[in-house]
């Protein structure tokens, strides 16, 4: 399923995008997500005894001093899976954190320091005789100017678009970002640009983007027929498909009506181009 800001959707229900050529510099691969300038880093918190999160927060309360350790605290919460989370200001906070929260908390409580994910890419119409395989030495052998290194650059997955192009995702260093998004590759015969390309989560509960399962708190939907069952129950004929992001889109919007008869899980509906 296409959107009309230029997403796709993958059999596997993730909504694919890549962001378009902005014309000028382009945004660094944090500033692309960030949603403001406060940057937060975090630990997630759990119990190995089954302890409530009322009961995990007290543990670290009456174990952990932030003032004596100096650490300055952005958030202390509960969440959904029985877990908390805490998040400091830098990622030497979090670490402090973690480290003594494992030493005073024993075996009663596992931390957990989320690791930051390396920047994924897209580089355009790839020739057909490039794979996953041979992607990583293709480039730095015809592009020596980049001053790439074996491990720089981590082909994930190909795809064909609807023009027939094969575009590759792949997954790189921060600083092989910078490198890439500044120049044209050169691949084969081929001049190949690569451009930012994001991946926004799609909820298996009620079928909508941008959240998860654990986050969700609307009703279960059924991607298929978009009513409030689960898609295991459902006995919807593809005749009688809708998406629920179509029947949504069309309840608040004044304009033109699009088609909701299809899926929310099909990549291949003209109509969620106007997305």
């Amino acid at each position: 399923m296409t959107s009309r800001n230029g997403s796709w959707l993958t059999s596997e229900g993730s909504l694919q995008r890549q962001l378009p050529p902005s014309g000028g510099a382009k945004k660094l691969y944090s500033e692309a997500f960030r949603t403001s300038t406060d940057k937060r880093f975090k630990l997630l918190v759990k119990s190995e005894i089954n302890l409530c999160t009322e009961a995990i927060k007290s543990v670290v309360k009456t174990n952990i001093n932030p003032t004596t350790m100096k650490v300055g605290v952005k958030s202390f919460k509960s969440l959904k899976d029985g877990r908390i989370l805490i998040e400091t200001g830098t990622s030497e906070e979090a670490n402090l954190l973690s480290s003594s929260i494992r030493y005073k908390g024993g075996n009663d409580l596992e931390v957990t320091v989320p690791k930051l994910r390396n920047p994924r890419m897209v580089i355009h119409n790839v020739p057909q005789d490039i794979n996953v395989e041979n992607l990583e030495e293709t480039i730095i052998t015809q592009n020596p100017e980049l001053g790439l290194i074996q491990g720089d650059i981590a082909a994930k997955f190909s795809f064909r678009t609807k023009q027939g192009r094969i575009n590759m995702v792949i997954e790189v260093r921060s600083g092989t970002r910078k490198k890439l998004l500044h120049t044209k590759l050169k691949l084969g015969w081929l001049i190949c640009r690569a451009d930012d390309y994001f991946m926004a989560r799609r909820c298996f509960k009620c079928s909508r983007f941008n959240h998860r399962y654990q986050d969700c708190r609307g009703e279960e939907t059924c991607p298929l027929c978009a009513v409030e069952h689960n898609i295991k129950e459902c006995t919807a004929p593809a005749m009688h498909y809708k998406c629920i992001n179509c029947v949504t889109y069309n309840r608040y919007t004044k304009g033109e009506k699009i088609s909701e008869c299809h899926s929310s899980l099909d990549k291949t509906a003209q109509a969620c181009k106007q997305y």
